[in-house]
């Protein structure tokens, strides 16, 4: 199988061509380098090719994947930067990458006959209430820029094909890139004490599992809506930070041992340009319905992460 994972040097786009590697299938990633090295089995580097394709230019988009000709198209590129999307200057690049771009990949999967995973966010929602969002839920009312235009993204999928698969996602973090976990770290051997929200709600997903689940999906016909993120409990990022501490401490870095973490409110932290979703909770009953396997729990998803970060 041919498969092009579009921003395969971001953490999840990384995590999707080596497990595409160790599968053995032709995995081909859209990025900036001319080679994707990764490890495939542990030990065996393995070099894929990467091709130039600007999500900005419709018919460059189109065109790229024409002469690649994949069976299945993994769309893990997006502008994921939330505060910098509400500029006005920006605004019409976030929905030129994540609205127009996405929609001209369905357009050309269509024509194609092969299929799309989109890989879309809790943001869609209100982000309000404590209910678990499901997965087949069309009560979108995006609170941010980056929100409206993964909607957009998410209704050009579902409008032009039909074998396509919307996975929203939340929290995440990996090896390759920047996330909560590594700025907690960061910031952590520099500051005796945080202040960290308590009232945003949700689940951390780590790349490494779910592109193992994102793979699965693709070798089979089971299209639709899903929620992934790691099993463990809905949690907020107060609970996270205080767990990726302990588990620091737990394997040796004394030197977050004495950071102390105090709980506050959104509007407490001060606001941000961006409206962050209070309830990001997640239901992924829809993984077991479809037969998939679930995610392993965040603190083992934590622990693993950290035992491969350097820190």
């Amino acid at each position: 199988m041919k498969v092009l994972v579009t921003g395969a040097s971001g953490q999840l786009g990384h995590d999707v061509m080596n497990e595409l590697a160790k599968r053995g299938y032709d995995g081909i990633g859209t990025g900036s380098k001319e080679t994707y090295s990764g490890i495939s089995d542990g030990s065996a580097v393995v070099t894929m090719p990467y091709v130039q394709m600007d999500l900005t230019d419709p018919e460059s988009v189109k065109e790229t994947i024409r002469k690649i000709s994949p069976d299945a198209v993994i769309h893990c590129a997006a502008w994921t930067a939330v505060d910098l999307a509400e500029d006005e200057d920006k605004q019409a690049a976030v929905y030129a990458v994540n609205a127009g771009g996405t929609k001209a990949i369905a357009q050309v999967c269509r024509e194609l006959g092969c299929k799309m995973l989109y890989t879309s966010t809790d943001y869609v929602f209100s982000g309000q209430g404590e209910t678990p969002w499901q997965a087949d839920c069309k009560e979108f009312a995006p609170l941010s820029v980056y929100g409206k235009s993964k909607l957009q993204g998410e209704l050009a999928v579902s409008e032009i094909l039909d074998r396509y698969f919307i996975v929203r996602i939340a929290w995440v973090f990996g090896k390759n890139g920047k996330n909560f976990v590594r700025t907690m770290l960061n910031v952590g051997k520099n500051h005796k004490q945080l202040k960290v929200v308590q009232d945003q709600i949700g689940t951390p997903t780590y790349t490494l599992d779910l592109s193992v689940l994102l793979v699965d999906m693709i070798e089979t016909e089971k299209y639709g809506y899903y929620h992934a993120t790691n099993e463990g409990g809905y949690i907020s990022w107060y609970d996270f930070t205080k767990e990726i501490f302990r588990q620091a401490v737990e394997m040796g870095h004394t030197e977050y041992k004495d950071v102390e973490v105090l709980p506050v409110t959104t509007a407490e932290y001060g606001a941000s340009k961006a409206a962050r979703p209070f309830n990001s909770r997640l239901d992924k009953s829809q993984l077991q319905k479809s037969g998939f396997c679930s995610l392993p729990s965040w603190q083992d998803a934590l622990k693993r992460y950290l035992q491969e970060i350097e820190f």
